[in-house]
């Protein structure tokens, strides 16, 4: 029941989601009573009722009616689920996966697919399926971009040298960092320390004073002539 379905070289692929996520829900599926297990339950308790004291046609559709009701309960639950998985579809998530050694990882991507197996929902990141249970954190795009723009933007502005040994051979290098700084939006901005705001206006105030010097040396020496 998958909404997408992975394709490669032109053959559907079948991915088995419980050789990828050990989910602490998943463990214990074992233990759950469904339909067919209370039928069963049911019949032996038919059978081995106590013929002098019988349970009461009544009580048997009680029971049976209150299994019912909690099924459709059930049915109802994991619908809002797949719809809910559905919505995560082409999303960057946070999975916190329990791996085979009982130790809890955190796996991050996007989501490319929902599908169902065995009455459980999986996502899929990276060609693997993780339960929704181990769904942590939906990344917000803009967040996550303005995040990554801010690291990468830092992380440029550490590779200059300090502001006293900048020369004019820094200055494209510079110029590039005050364009991207002022493209970026007031909400990716605030993703920036205000140190390294700071730290980048000294770098353009030394470009704009090496300028000057620049420039005043060569009417000196236009003078001069």
């Amino acid at each position: 029941m998958s909404i997408v379905q992975a394709v490669k070289d032109g053959v559907l692929q079948g991915t088995t989601a419980s050789q990828n996520s050990l989910s602490t829900s998943e463990k214990s599926s074992g233990s759950t009573l469904d339909k067919d297990a209370f039928l069963q339950l049911l019949v032996a308790q038919m059978k081995y009722q106590d013929p002098l004291e019988p349970t009461s046609n009544t009580e048997y559709i009680s029971q049976f009616a209150t299994f019912s009701s909690l099924e459709q309960m059930q049915n109802m639950s994991s619908s809002v689920d797949m719809e809910r998985a559905t919505t995560l579809v082409g999303k960057e998530v946070f999975m916190s996966v329990t791996n085979s050694s009982g130790n809890t990882e955190t796996v991050f991507g996007k989501v490319d697919y929902v599908t169902m197996e065995n009455g459980k929902i999986y996502l899929s990141i990276d060609d693997s399926l993780y339960s929704l249970d181990d769904l942590d954190t939906v990344v917000d795009p803009d967040y996550w971009k303005a995040y990554n723009l801010a690291i990468d933007w830092t992380s440029s502005l550490s590779k200059l040298s300090t502001v006293e040994r900048t020369t004019l051979d820094n200055e494209e290098a510079i110029a590039t960092l005050k364009k991207s700084f002022d493209e970026m939006s007031d909400y990716q901005k605030t993703f920036l320390a205000t140190s390294s705001k700071d730290l980048l206006q000294a770098y353009v105030d030394k470009i704009a004073e090496l300028n000057d010097k620049k420039n005043a040396s060569k009417d000196s020496e236009t003078e001069t002539e």
